[in-house]
């Protein structure tokens, strides 16, 4: 995980952690990474230091002061403070509603998944829709082999 101090066009300061640079990078460009303050999707990286481990014989001396709190804009006190902008929220809920979708109109068939989607494609079972578990390998052999499949999103509660 990285984390970035960020900022956004209007002169907000927040911080946001990420898998690796490289998402961070494609989040941006999705319009994904936005200002928890304004929800403006113009946001850049700050310069920052990098995080290091503190040597034990370093003198107290040698510490940064302390920078004063970045000023956030006043928030109305009548709603739940949400650091998700609106965009993230929508397509999360979207993924949970995929996920719901699928798990009350397809059979689990856990880690048979693969076994189980080549019976149906050559005629040993009947054909109904199933979602299970299935490693990288697997999918690219059943495409390989003209068998229809599709990853599910992960949901983003699963990665927390």
């Amino acid at each position: 995980m990285i984390r970035y101090a960020l900022s956004c066009d209007s002169g907000h300061s927040f911080e946001s952690w990420f898998p690796s640079s490289a998402s961070y990078d494609e989040q941006a460009r999705a319009g994904l990474v936005t200002c928890p303050f304004c929800d403006s999707p113009k946001v850049a990286k700050q310069i920052m230091a990098p995080s290091l481990g503190r040597a034990a014989s370093l003198p107290a001396a040698a510490e940064a002061p302390a920078l004063p709190a970045p000023s956030a804009p006043a928030l109305a006190a009548d709603g739940p403070l949400s650091l998700v902008a609106e965009p993230e929220r929508q397509l999360r809920a979207m993924i949970r509603a995929l996920h719901e979708h699928v798990a009350r109109t397809a059979d689990h068939v856990g880690q048979d998944f693969a076994a189980e989607a080549r019976r149906m494609h050559y005629g040993e079972t009947e054909q109904r829709a199933i979602y299970g578990e299935a490693s990288l390998t697997e999918a690219r052999s059943l495409l390989d082999e003209g068998i229809a499949v599709q990853p599910l999103p992960s949901l983003p509660d699963d990665r927390n």
